[in-house]
């Protein structure tokens, strides 16, 4: 595989619209170059028979069916809340926005 050359990571800066310096470029264009013999090594590796994984160990989820259990009334929840409002817990606004 070809070297990646500093014209073309001036090209990706501008695309990226990024402003490089010129030892900037130098060094990317070494460190671009290092990642995508890297990557070419690790396609290499990569093997027909063997599946892709998204992590090491198996993991299964472990579900339980939903049940309608007793619960809280909204009255109940709120019965200890300093300040309600609508059912719901009334909070000190944090952003001056408007949502």
């Amino acid at each position: 595989m070809s070297a990646i050359t500093r014209d073309e990571v001036s090209h990706l800066a501008r695309l990226s619209r990024l402003a490089l310096g010129d030892d900037e470029l130098d060094h990317l264009a070494a460190q671009l170059d290092q990642i995508i013999s890297a990557v070419a090594r690790v396609q290499e590796v990569a093997a027909e028979d063997i599946p892709p994984t998204s992590h090491a160990l198996p993991l299964t989820n472990v579900y339980r069916p939903d049940e309608v259990r007793p619960c809280l009334t909204p009255e109940q929840a709120l019965a200890c809340a300093p300040a309600s409002e609508q059912q719901r817990f009334r909070v000190p606004r944090i952003l001056d926005e408007e949502a």
